[in-house]
């Protein structure tokens, strides 16, 4: 069995070291810059190494974008396991109240994980790529959250259905509803938080109301 030396595991925790201070630095640009912002020519200018040292780290900008993509799941999934109420229902809507607070916080970073790379198309982004973001969304640590909550209120008989569909629908209500306080700053919304809370309000009333069946076979599903 081939052991690592000590050099070696210095050069490891150097090179992790220089990729997350690349990653904060992406997440930077995006901050403040959106999708179109973050090139590698400017990310290697922000950190002030070679733009060619940057693809040592990162393949392309697609390899930059799964990364970025990763860490705001985590960043997100944390916020949400952060003092979770014991009621179902109350769990759920705290963990929904986050996603959308996490958005409005950070709006060109959702803008460009989940409005513009997480919806390209599979074959645009061919082969290698494509599979890669399939097998990120497949493992996003919000969405495991997610469906373990709307489960607890399913067995709390809140909700009657399919755990997969139930949560299918508030995740598109809710970032159909996010996503045009980003996108349509002008129209008459109302206090961002309030007219948030009330469409999330009005989601969860009318999936109460009903036996939600599953959108697709349980087969089907990635």
């Amino acid at each position: 069995m081939t052991q690592t030396t000590p050099a070696q595991s210095r050069r490891e925790r150097q090179k992790a070291l220089l990729r997350a201070e690349l990653l904060e630095a992406a997440h930077e640009l995006v901050k403040e810059e959106g999708y179109e912002g973050l090139t590698i020519r400017k990310l290697a200018q922000r950190v002030g190494y070679a733009p060619m040292s940057v693809y040592s780290y990162f393949a392309d900008k697609h390899a930059i974008l799964l990364a970025l993509a990763e860490d705001a799941f985590e960043t997100l999934a944390r916020r949400m396991e952060q003092d979770v109420p014991a009621e179902p229902l109350a769990a759920l809507r705290k963990i929904m109240e986050e996603y959308a607070v996490f958005a409005l916080e950070n709006p060109n970073e959702y803008r460009t994980v989940f409005m513009t790379f997480m919806t390209r198309d599979p074959e645009e982004l061919g082969g290698r790529n494509a599979t890669e973001m399939e097998e990120l969304e497949s493992r996003n640590p919000a969405l495991r959250i997610l469906l373990k909550r709307v489960q607890a209120c399913i067995d709390a008989g809140i909700f009657k259905g399919d755990a997969h569909a139930i949560s299918t629908l508030l995740w598109s209500c809710s970032h159909g509803a996010i996503s045009l306080q980003i996108t349509r700053p002008s129209y008459p919304f109302g206090e961002p938080g309030k007219f948030l809370r009330t469409a999330m309000k009005v989601t969860l009333a009318g999936l109460m109301a009903q036996d939600v069946e599953a959108l697709v076979p349980p087969e089907e599903r990635r």
